[in-house]
């Protein structure tokens, strides 16, 4: 599936398991797998990145063909189904495993980071307090277990911090 025309980023905003199926709802998004990116050890299980500090966060890889979705117009998503505000938490999930944060991949990564801060940027005066996503380089993604993958289309009705209503309004493209 990928292949040098496709692009990926990780994108941290809580609870991945809601984030992972808000991206599969976008078209032009062609592969997400959830995970754990910027913590300190390798290879973290989800136990581990719950109960201890390895520093890691929820991430949601998605992989995406650009002519189809621009990071731009995924970053609006992101922005749209989080609060970026909100330091280590989302909803009622606390911990730095929920911090906003983007994780540009290579060999993009530079370019990326320049689109990610102007979306940032942008956004500054939308909000009453300051947005505290974080862009994080150069971090190796690990792969959560497989229960985790496709969590709610496993697991209908499963916990999620993010709304329905988000979810209808991401799926028609309304963010």
């Amino acid at each position: 599936m990928e292949n040098s025309n496709h692009r990926i980023c990780g994108f941290a905003a809580g609870c991945y398991w809601g984030v992972e199926h808000a991206f599969k709802m976008l078209e032009g998004v062609l592969k997400t797998e959830v995970g754990f990116q910027g913590g300190h050890i390798e290879n973290p299980s989800y136990k581990e990145v719950c109960q201890t500090d390895t520093g890691h966060a929820e991430v949601v890889r998605v992989t995406y063909d650009p002519e189809k979705i621009s990071l731009s117009r995924l970053l609006d998503a992101f922005f749209f189904m989080h609060d970026p505000t909100q330091l280590n938490k989302q909803g009622p999930d606390v911990g730095s495993q929920y911090r906003s944060a983007l994780f540009p991949e290579s060999p993009w990564d530079q370019e990326d980071v320049a689109i990610i801060k102007e979306a940032i940027e942008k956004r500054r005066d939308q909000y009453s307090s300051p947005i505290v996503t974080t862009i994080e380089e150069n971090q190796t993604f690990y792969s959560a277990e497989d229960s985790h993958q496709d969590y709610l289309v496993n697991n209908p009705g499963g916990y999620c911090h993010i709304g329905l209503d988000t979810f209808a309004k991401l799926k028609q493209g309304l963010f």
